[in-house]
């Protein structure tokens, strides 16, 4: 039954992020108001306002996660797991109650009264019309018996030769090539998304295999604390809390000396930034295990049968710091990118797929180390991946996620350079 239970509690936890997440996140930007993707004047700091949105909202996630690995985990130790669910289950009661409290003050989109009302029919309707005008090139008049409507065939052709604007459509959400226009912005964005996938690979090795490596390495501060390996993990958002400060004080104005741009670099170049440091913090993670794998092999050759080697859990510091840079740039990147290049009336859904990066990056690293295990364990040979970490091979693991993300990186530069962005396009969204 308790087994249940928490199995339902995690569940709700999942359903629940997975629910608020994106639309919080749009929706808090949304009340910045709407700013057009145009080059800003020196000036003019109002165009770098959703830059810092999501800087800062990302900074209070580190926040909060630091909370929770330290002094929740505190608590739990020190007072019981009930007072340790409790204090989270009333923070979020009263962050409802303060969130409902604002209602009256926060900017809403305008929304057609019809449409609100008739969600799912308008969306056959459009997919009705969607195929008309596309494969038979007609032209239906609207269900409602009360509009007159009075086509001049003369003037107006059947079958327009060019498709509406995103404007026109985001102005007529119940044209016929609404969802079609929709659906084409999704698949534009697929590309770049797919190429994201290996950063979020690589941004599940600290919470596995770098803590597998920190079990086996010197632990000891004095004679008798030992840091958990897991806690090493906080490094990454101590980092984040304490460098996102310095990435618009020193980073921005150096990169605008360099650049002569405005915003210093583009959102593109800020997520492939981070791509690189990820890629630098593996083969940092590979020459450290390999160094740990050599002391391991000497001492089992000098006939010890222990898997802690001398080597301090410390020389992991580096690989957590660096991931941590990497997800400034490009976790901070992702958010903006896939906010501002979907149309107002889907930045929902331009956030849902940030965040799906990361779930869909999860199961394409189970699957990725399913397959190296049962390609190294056909061979003969200890697994990558087995139990005794003197015989694995982390090392040759951390360089085929290297390797990996490289090919990523360099399909993601090329793409980069023939896409365009949303404010590049003549169309309005």
């Amino acid at each position: 039954m308790s087994f249940s239970f928490l199995s339902l509690s995690l569940y709700l936890i999942s359903l629940g992020q997975g629910g608020y997440n994106p639309s919080l996140q749009a929706f808090g930007a949304d009340q910045l108001g709407e700013e057009e993707e145009l080059p800003c004047s020196k000036e003019d700091k109002s165009c770098n306002t959703k830059t810092l949105f999501f800087q800062w909202w990302y900074f209070g996630v580190c926040s909060g996660s630091l909370l929770g690995v330290t002094v929740m985990s505190y608590i739990q130790d020190t007072f019981g797991w009930v007072l340790g669910f409790a204090i989270p289950a009333i923070s979020m009661i009263l962050s409802i109650l303060i969130f409902s409290g604002g209602s009256p003050i926060y900017l809403y989109k305008e929304h057609d009264v019809l449409q609100a009302k008739k969600p799912i029919m308008n969306i056959f309707q459009a997919i009705r019309a969607s195929a008309l005008r596309c494969f038979h090139c007609e032209i239906t008049l609207p269900n409602d018996k009360s509009e007159v409507v009075e086509l001049e065939l003369q003037e107006k052709p059947l079958c327009p030769e060019k498709l509406e604007t995103v404007k026109d459509l985001n102005k007529d959400p119940k044209s016929g090539m609404y969802l079609l226009a929709n659906a084409k912005v999704m698949v534009r964005l697929l590309p770049i998304w797919t190429m994201l996938l290996m950063f979020a690979v690589i941004f599940q090795q600290p919470a596995t295999f770098f803590t597998k490596q920190g079990m086996t390495m010197k632990r000891n501060i004095g004679a008798d604390f030992k840091i958990p390996p897991a806690t090493l993990q906080s490094a990454i958002t101590l980092s984040i809390i304490l460098l996102m400060p310095l990435y618009d004080k020193i980073f921005i104005p150096m990169t605008q000396v360099i650049t002569r741009q405005d915003k210093g670099i583009s959102v593109m170049q800020r997520m492939g930034i981070g791509m690189v440091l990820s890629i630098i913090a593996m083969i940092i993670a590979a020459l450290v295990e390999m160094r740990r794998l050599d002391i391991g092999r000497q001492m089992r050759s000098a006939g010890s049968q222990s898997e802690t080697v001398p080597l301090s859990i410390f020389w992991l510091l580096p690989q957590y710091i660096l991931l941590g840079i990497s997800d400034i740039f490009t976790v901070v990147g992702m958010q903006e990118f896939f906010y501002g290049e979907v149309p107002r009336n889907m930045r929902t859904m331009g956030i849902a797929l940030y965040t799906s990066v990361f779930g869909v990056g999860s199961f394409v690293s189970a699957l990725l180390i399913t397959l190296v295990e049962v390609y190294t364990s056909s061979k003969g040979i200890p697994s990558w991946f087995c139990d005794d970490m003197v015989e694995a091979h982390l090392d040759s693991y951390y360089w085929l996620l290297a390797w990996l993300s490289t090919v990523s990186l360099l399909l993601y530069a090329l793409l980069c350079r023939y896409y365009h962005k949303k404010s590049d396009s003549n169309s309005e969204y």
